[in-house]
């Protein structure tokens, strides 16, 4: 889907404590409402979502709620796309550190949707089934949305001002040159499908396996360098609210982000997202499994989110850009909205675990036990549980800093990044 590259200034981040900060000495700055609509059209049946608008990061304390919205894309079954939806949620929360408060809960949120999506991988894994399912999952605190992806499902935010802005990056290997790159250097090969006569047709693919993505959960048969690590960026919109579209490829193979914010502006959530799904049917056809989520971010006095005029200029583009993923936007366009302000607070696409969990991962070295970094399982004092530890260390790395893993998820590290194959325990 073509759209146009948008150049961006790029001023150092905003910290979240800054903004947490500013919140508090605002007492006009109230928590939203948040409203939302669904909508789906079954081809395969292999689509599934999540909607849990009632979580609580201190179980019975209202004044904690967030919300979870997450769009399952499964292939070559449904098995992967069920567990994870049943799963995934769990796995990311027990990967933040208990009794935390606001602000350190948020910091630590994107280094645990990572910790949480590589776990709910391993544990699928371990069931030796084959099937894989894309992943896009919204975590919704306040004002502050942090988007996690795998795949090709795809999540942007439509502000005041009609400026769209994506906030997932999409994982095919047709339109992504790094991802393709990284594949090949992990030992996987990268083309399209030979047919008889040598002419090579359809996207491209991973090989084995013959996967057009990346990244997923599970895919089990397809090779260790599909990874489970997700592209996430985390935003805080101003109390102008916003709308967030959340869908499968059935929806993006028909519509462009544009396209999709324009259909249903003004309309409230649960119209919107049938206006999205309707839309995408009309200008292609049901070709695939269709699914959307519309999720109004909205101050409270007002009922729905307000229509919003386009602007013919931007002068001003208030976007925090953190580590970049190069090249990982392709052709489409990232705006993040000047019109009433959305601060970015973070953004990491890397592949490489050791990068996303970072070397700060809460220890307590003077107990003798250490929790596995991804797992969160407690394991004896051992000089190999390091990331920094182990035949393919340089002598200049340091053992005993964090953070730290278990066998089993040292094992699914390393064979990620190429240095060895690795073949599923499976539990029964």
């Amino acid at each position: 889907m073509s759209q146009t590259e948008v150049s961006r200034i790029k001023p150092p981040l905003v910290p979240l404590a800054t903004l947490i900060g500013r919140e508090l000495r605002n007492e006009k700055v109230e928590k939203p409402f948040v409203k939302y609509g669904q909508a789906a059209l079954a081809k395969k049946g292999e689509d599934y979502f999540l909607i849990k608008p009632d979580c609580q990061r201190i179980p019975g304390n209202p004044s904690t709620a967030f919300s979870v919205f997450a769009i399952f894309d499964g292939h070559n079954g449904i098995s992967a796309a069920i567990f994870a939806k049943e799963h995934l949620l769990e796995n990311v929360i027990s990967a933040i550190p208990q009794g935390v408060n606001r602000e350190k809960w948020l910091q630590a949120l994107p280094r645990a949707l990572v910790a949480g999506f590589v776990k709910t991988d391993i544990e699928f894994q371990q069931k030796g089934e084959t099937s894989g399912t894309t992943v896009t999952f919204v975590v919704i605190d306040g004002w502050t949305v942090t988007v996690a992806s795998v795949g090709d499902s795809r999540c942007i935010l439509d502000t005041q001002g009609g400026v769209v802005s994506l906030l997932t990056v999409d994982h095919r290997l047709e339109e992504n040159e790094e991802e393709r790159e990284r594949v090949t250097a992990s030992g996987g090969e990268v083309g399209r499908l030979n047919v008889f006569g040598g002419n090579e047709v359809g996207p491209l693919r991973c090989w084995p396996g013959g996967l057009c993505l990346s990244r997923s959960i599970g895919d089990t048969d397809v090779g260790e360098y599909i990874v489970p690590i997700p592209h996430v960026k985390q935003v805080k919109l101003s109390n102008a609210g916003g709308r967030l579209i959340i869908a499968s490829d059935g929806i993006w193979d028909a519509l462009s982000s544009e396209m999709a914010a324009k259909s249903c502006r003004g309309l409230p959530a649960e119209l919107a997202a049938k206006l999205v799904v309707k839309e995408a049917l009309r200008s292609r056809g049901l070709k695939d499994d269709t699914t959307c989520l519309v999720v109004d971010i909205i101050p409270s006095e007002q009922p729905i989110l307000l229509p919003s005029t386009p602007r013919k200029k931007q002068n001003v583009l208030t976007s925090f850009f953190g580590k970049k993923y190069p090249n990982s936007l392709g052709k489409s366009a990232n705006k993040l909205s000047a019109v009433g302000v959305v601060e970015e607070l973070f953004e990491e696409g890397s592949a490489m675990l050791a990068e996303r969990l970072g070397k700060d991962f809460p220890s307590d070295p003077n107990s003798g036990i250490f929790k596995c970094a991804v797992c969160q399982v407690d394991q004896p004092q051992n000089e190999n549980l390091s990331m920094n530890s182990g035949p393919f260390f340089s002598p200049s790395s340091k053992p005993w800093e964090g953070p730290f893993l278990c066998a089993t998820c040292r094992r699914k590290k390393d064979a990620m990044e190429g240095k060895r194959p690795i073949k599923p325990t499976i539990t029964v």
